[in-house]
């Protein structure tokens, strides 16, 4: 096990914690962006509205450290794959871990608590679930918040009836203290490309979905007349650098990995996001008005992420795979066995689309939004316009950070150890 070096200061107890401080733990799903947007979100809250002296360390999320490096997490500690409980609980004792905040890993939660620590849970996909995923989830934690969705399913409010102690909270996402500097033009000219985390848990081949979809998508707002494009994403620089430069692209056409602050700023910069459906990123787009348009789904949550944007819209500014790539059907009834059933589906097919039909796909993607974008255009340049973008966030709350922080403190001050107050 590899970890950084952690923060020693005057005065420090074992494991550099300062006498009087609690020490909480924070961890996020390692799939996608998503989990540690929403941990970016809730730290941030809790450092506005604790009066408790908080130490943060963090657990896993190697691939979202990058999306947390504004906020103050102290330490971070990687799990192998096959953690042991044995060398949780040694985490736990040698950090004086006194409760925890997970965002989606229900394993992880599970074994913390098995640890002896307490967790709030904050669960994004509510809907997602099924009787087969009821072993993976901690049904049972502290405080288990679920975000509220625009559908839940009768598979998931089933799930979610056996929860403990559930509380619904709003959307999970930064304050909003970024705003747009203007509105986006009818005929979109800046252009924010995103492709989110990329990475999956079992995904051997995460490459193809870029190979599909990135050169597709530039040369669609080079037609479109897109002057400036910004690609974001935990793609390595040698595929992006590839991948860019295998098709037509617009003029400014730039590249790279962004904190969170900086993806807000340029979300609230573009004329139109271009994004794989991830949740987190369709919500703070919708807090920010910004046009956007749904790429295919990499997985299986961004199915429905997709499906209930375009209906709370309105219209319908989502793009399938073609059939052969995989149904989107089939996949949703498989997920009966549990998500990674699903899972298999989706990410085979785009698997093989890119080995063997990847011409034909990234074509059909291309002609897709193309087509799309001249829609998004027409509707634009309406009186007034439509749809309105801020239909997702305005469904579901935005208030969802202060609402876990909340959570979180109520906890601690429950805690035999607390001695100082919330507020």
């Amino acid at each position: 096990m590899r970890a950084r070096t952690g923060i020693t200061t005057a005065g420090t107890t074992t494991a550099g914690t300062t006498a009087g401080t609690t020490t909480v733990a924070v961890a996020g799903v390692e799939c996608g962006w998503g989990s540690s947007g929403k941990l970016s979100a809730v730290l941030s809250a809790l450092r506005a509205h604790s009066s408790r002296r908080l130490r943060f360390i963090g657990l896993a999320s190697g691939l979202g450290r990058p999306l947390l490096a504004e906020q103050p997490v102290e330490r971070w500690f990687d799990l192998p794959d096959e953690r042991s409980d044995q060398e949780l609980d040694r985490i736990v004792r040698a950090q004086r871990v006194e409760a925890a905040l997970v965002v989606l890993d229900g394993v992880l939660a599970k074994a913390l608590r098995a640890c002896g620590v307490p967790v709030v849970f904050v669960d994004s996909l509510p809907f997602l679930w099924t009787d087969g995923d009821r072993p993976d989830l901690p049904l049972d934690a502290e405080v288990y918040c679920a975000q509220r969705c625009v559908e839940l399913p009768p598979e998931g409010a089933g799930v979610l009836a056996d929860v403990h102690r559930l509380r619904w909270v709003d959307a999970v996402i930064a304050d909003g203290g970024t705003v747009r500097s203007s509105p986006p033009t009818p005929h979109p000219r800046r252009a924010l490309l995103n492709l989110g985390g990329l990475r999956a848990p079992h995904l051997t081949d995460w490459a193809s979905y870029p190979q599909l979809v990135l050169p597709a998508a530039l040369e669609a707002l080079t037609a479109s007349g897109v002057t400036e494009v910004h690609i974001a994403g935990n793609l390595p620089a040698w595929l992006a650098a590839q991948l860019v430069d295998s098709c037509a692209h617009p003029p400014v056409t730039t590249v790279g990995a962004l904190r969170h602050q900086d993806f807000l700023h340029r979300l609230a910069d573009c004329d139109v996001l271009l994004t794989s459906p991830g949740l987190t990123t369709l919500l703070e787009a919708g807090q920010l008005g910004t046009p956007t348009l749904c790429l295919p789904p990499q997985n299986l949550s961004q199915i429905f992420n997709g499906r209930f944007h375009s209906r709370v819209l309105g219209a319908d500014v989502r793009l399938r795979w073609p059939p052969e790539v995989f149904d989107e059907e089939e996949a949703l009834a498989l997920r009966a066995h549990g998500a990674g059933k699903a899972l298999d589906l989706i990410h085979g097919g785009i698997a093989r689309a890119a080995d063997l039909g990847r011409h034909r796909t990234a074509a059909a993607v291309r002609e897709g939004l193309v087509e799309k974008l001249r829609q998004l255009a027409s509707v634009a340049a309406t009186t007034p316009p439509a749809p309105d973008w801020t239909a997702l966030t305005s469904a579901v709350g935005t208030a969802g950070a202060a609402q876990v922080a909340d959570a979180l403190l109520r906890l601690l001050a429950e805690s035999p150890e607390a001695d100082q107050p919330l507020r």
